[in-house]
């Protein structure tokens, strides 16, 4: 099975170079146009106000641009950010954080959803009242201490809303769910990117490598890089259309954005299954993959192609994703049962 580096999660490795493609203002941030109209009037009025943004709630797929809004308020607004993933914040940690807050700062808590019960209650205070109360001592001479905090903004981003407890969800004032992007607007992404690389680029060239990204920017950018590697190595530098090809040719990335593991898996279900339904477990068996990461990373793209459907028996291919993949179309007989062509 090969690598999955195209996958929309950030890589160590790969975090300097996209802080650096991020967008700094708003008015740089491609897409998401009712998010942005939206928000820009919410930091307008904070600005005229002399106050803090009211707390805000980012939502959807990995790669959309959630932490770069993050940063794109903090630079809007002028003021600070402490950044922290939500699986590693604990109860003791967030006084430590909300006491270190300048005044109207923000806190960006990524995966919000996966934080800890005892770290989210120790928040509610804190987003309601800007207080937090510290239990001090144990037993008969326990006693509360309530310390005040400046007004802050809380900006969680998620993947999974529905994880979230519905008092944590219903303390943030804005809930905005970030789409998908068009073609064209990824189109739009990539030209910048490879301005900011010094990377010359063909209009042609970056609607290909825009058409093959699955929706998602940060996927767009990961490509973009290694486009740009072959031009480089193999060619004048600059990125043609016949350069792109070639690099998505060697990358296994077909028309639809899909690599050699996504592949599999519409290969599984169509061929080894019978085009399903094949239970989740059994699949990442036959593909040597935890079910987690078929689940989150696989599945939704090929889902929102309408290459596969999740049943309750279990993952059935389509005629699209049999299509995809070269498969045989299944028939129905005159009793209305499926059988392969």
């Amino acid at each position: 099975m090969s690598s999955q580096f195209l996958a929309p999660v950030v890589q160590p490795d790969d975090e300097e170079l996209d802080r650096s493609l991020r967008p700094r203002r708003l008015e740089d941030f491609v897409g998401q146009e009712r998010v942005k109209e939206q928000l820009s009037i919410a930091l307008e009025a904070a600005r005229s106000r002399a106050e803090a943004l009211d707390h805000v709630l980012l939502a959807g797929p990995p790669g959309l641009g959630k932490t770069s809004l993050a940063y794109v308020v903090r630079e809007e607004l002028d003021v600070g950010i402490r950044t922290v993933a939500g699986p590693a914040l604990e109860r003791k940690d967030v006084a430590a954080i909300l006491t270190s807050l300048e005044e109207r700062d923000v806190l960006f808590i990524d995966e919000i959803h996966r934080l800890a019960r005892a770290a989210e209650e120790m928040l509610y205070p804190a987003l309601e009242d800007f207080r937090i109360d510290i239990v001090m001592g144990q037993g008969p001479a326990a006693r509360t201490l309530t310390l005040d905090l400046p007004p802050f903004t809380l900006i969680g981003a998620t993947t999974r809303t529905g994880l979230l407890t519905t008092p944590l969800r219903d303390r943030f004032g804005m809930t905005f769910r970030l789409d998908y992007y068009e073609p064209a607007d990824l189109a739009r992404i990539v030209r910048r990117s490879a301005r900011i690389l010094a990377v010359e680029i063909s209009v042609d060239a970056a609607v290909e490598i825009a058409g093959r990204s699955r929706g998602t920017p940060r996927v767009a950018n990961r490509i973009l890089r290694r486009v740009r590697d072959v031009a480089e190595v193999r060619h004048e530098g600059s990125i043609t259309t016949e350069v792109a090809h070639e690099a998505l040719e060697l990358l296994e990335v077909d028309e639809h954005g899909l690599e050699r593991s996504d592949r599999a898996l519409l290969e599984a279900i169509a061929v080894k299954f019978d085009g399903g339904p094949v239970g989740l477990s059994t699949l990442a068996v036959a593909l040597g993959e935890e079910p987690d990461t078929i689940e989150d990373v696989y599945e939704p793209y090929l889902l929102q192609l309408g290459f596969i459907q999740r049943t309750p028996r279990g993952r059935v291919v389509t005629a699209l994703g049999r299509e995809h993949v070269g498969a045989r179309p299944r028939l129905a007989d005159e009793s209305g049962r499926l059988f392969d062509a």
